[in-house]
């Protein structure tokens, strides 16, 4: 920083000190959100895995049973539910699933339903046809708009609308690890749980099993998207702690250095005066 004031280092390493207050408080922001998305992923789990386990012992438990959702078709076109977030500053999170869910759009009749303005935006942006854009405010979503989204997607399954409907989300693994994934909805995969061919169910169902379960498969669906919501969240939040921690130590970093630097420069100029004032002495 040769010919630089020390009143200009000064100014710079006040200007760091400033962002990096900002990038420190949404740190502890991000931490704090992070702690209620992983409860809000603890909490939907229990009603996820009961329906879960209802589908599958209706499937298993019936030697020939059949239902529309279960039947896959030609694809000819793909509806793809893309998860993101409303604002940016963490990191790859973003970005990762985006590109994800594009990826495997190419060379496909494929529409989108956006969830979070970063989604929106992206996918304007690339002239690629919305379902619908109502769902920009990833952070408005609730359970009940979850339960909308699936019956609506399901009728249109049942009704030859779109052959194949996927979720784009990203993946929860740890504070540190988040990844991004594209889950198939409809139409179901016949799981494989060892009881097939099984006469009778532990279980009755009224009217009927298949009745049942097409009444219950909408339900299914809204919590398998509200779990994806929930994961995305405690993703991006992760994400988010992790950039401004990271950009936190990169303020110290740079306040380290630049303070260096400023002692240095006045050493210099306290030097240059003393030399100054022997020389004309």
């Amino acid at each position: 920083m040769a010919g630089v004031s020390t009143k200009e280092i000064k100014n710079r390493i006040r200007s760091m000190e400033s962002t990096r207050q900002i990038t420190k408080a949404m740190e502890m922001v991000a931490a704090s959100k992070l702690r209620r998305a992983q409860a809000q992923v603890l909490n939907s789990r229990p009603y996820f895995e009961t329906l879960y386990g209802a589908i599958n012992d209706i499937v298993d438990s019936n030697r020939d049973f059949s239902s529309p959702y279960l039947v896959s078709r030609p694809v000819n076109k793909v509806l793809y539910i893309v998860i993101a977030g409303d604002r940016g500053l963490a990191g790859g999170y973003n970005s990762n699933v985006l590109k994800l869910a594009y990826g495997e759009m190419e060379g496909k009749n494929a529409l989108v339903l956006p969830i979070g303005k970063k989604a929106v935006e992206f996918f304007r942006s690339r002239r690629v046809p919305a379902l619908t854009e109502n769902y920009a405010e990833a952070a408005d979503i609730a359970i009940g708009d979850c339960f909308t989204i699936s019956k609506q997607i399901s009728k249109a399954f049942l009704t030859g609308e779109f052959d194949e409907i996927r979720v784009a989300y990203t993946n929860f693994v740890s504070v540190l690890s988040q990844t991004p994934a594209s889950l198939r909805l409809l139409p179901l995969i016949r799981t494989k749980t060892g009881r097939e061919g099984r006469l009778q169910s532990d279980i009755q169902y009224e009217p009927s099993s298949e009745e049942v379960f097409d009444a219950i498969i909408p339900e299914y669906l809204g919590g398998i998207l509200y779990g994806a919501l929930c994961e995305s969240r405690a993703s991006e939040q992760a994400a988010r702690r992790s950039a401004m921690d990271s950009a936190t130590q990169n303020a110290d970093d740079m306040i380290a250095d630049l303070s260096l630097k400023f002692n240095r420069a006045r050493q210099a100029a306290i030097t240059q005066e003393i030399t100054e004032i022997v020389a004309g002495s």
